[in-house]
């Protein structure tokens, strides 16, 4: 399960751009804290705190435990405002997370069993098709990580979300369908060589009806016409052998 971090924060006195630009002077983030029975609060947080963990890929899905005037509330980072041209965190939103309550993450997905996958020792391709996936969590029990197990997985075997075990009370935001989560699939080189191979049959198919039109047409084209040479038009004279004699003219008497 995800540990709980630490983050310190005081209340903001004022909000929009004037208090908010003063805040970062200071070395400081605005943000805010909603959700749960409670209003809205502006807050303010360390610089450098938030950024060491803002730099984290799991920020977003890490609980802190948000203590301020002498309270501590558990707490959850929504969103994270990024300056456009320092990239450094200019303003963050925090959602409560009261006793109970659950909420939906982007969880990460990781494999094993890689070793002992038939498909991957044949040169197969591991295709992961979702490296995240959005899951309904409780705020007890929210995972680092959900795994994969790519034993016995051969060529075109794919990897659904039923395949996964996933922690007591989470659950996928998805129930219609049994997604795909990953597959393993045919190297490039397979690929196109069993592409190459079925042209190859496809044209040998289709050879021999090419060469029972072309005799056909020859057997056609050689019969003689009628009354004369093969193809020659009705009426018109027979031709003359080669190094026949020219027919003499008949005498007149």
């Amino acid at each position: 399960m995800r540990e709980m971090q630490e983050l310190s924060a005081e209340p903001r006195q004022g909000t929009g751009k004037g208090p908010a630009y003063q805040t970062r002077r200071q070395g400081r983030v605005p943000g805010i804290v909603y959700g749960g029975k409670e209003k809205p609060e502006p807050i303010t947080v360390d610089y450098r705190q938030l950024e060491r963990h803002a730099g984290k890929g799991t920020f977003l899905t890490t609980p802190f435990m948000l203590a301020m005037s002498g309270q501590k509330t558990r707490v959850i980072a929504r969103a994270v405002q990024l300056d456009p041209v320092s990239d450094r965190p200019v303003h963050v939103d925090f959602l409560r997370l009261p006793e109970g309550a659950r909420v939906r993450l982007a969880i990460p997905v990781r494999f094993k069993g890689q070793e002992n996958s038939p498909g991957l020792k044949r040169g197969g391709v591991l295709n992961i098709v979702r490296h995240e996936v959005e899951l309904l969590c409780p705020a007890e029990s929210i995972p680092e990580f959900i795994e994969g197990d790519l034993s016995g997985l051969d060529i075109h075997g794919s990897l659904h979300i039923t395949d996964f075990t996933l922690p007591e009370g989470v659950r996928s935001t998805i129930k219609e369908r049994d997604f795909t989560v990953a597959s393993i699939v045919a190297p490039t080189s397979v690929i196109e060589e069993q592409r190459a191979a079925a042209a190859a049959a496809a044209a040998a198919a289709a050879a021999p009806v090419v060469e029972a039109e072309e005799g056909a047409a020859a057997e056609a084209g050689a019969a003689p016409a009628a009354g004369g040479a093969p193809g020659a038009a009705p009426g018109a004279a027979p031709a003359k052998a080669p190094g026949a004699a020219p027919a003499k003219a008949p005498e007149k008497k």
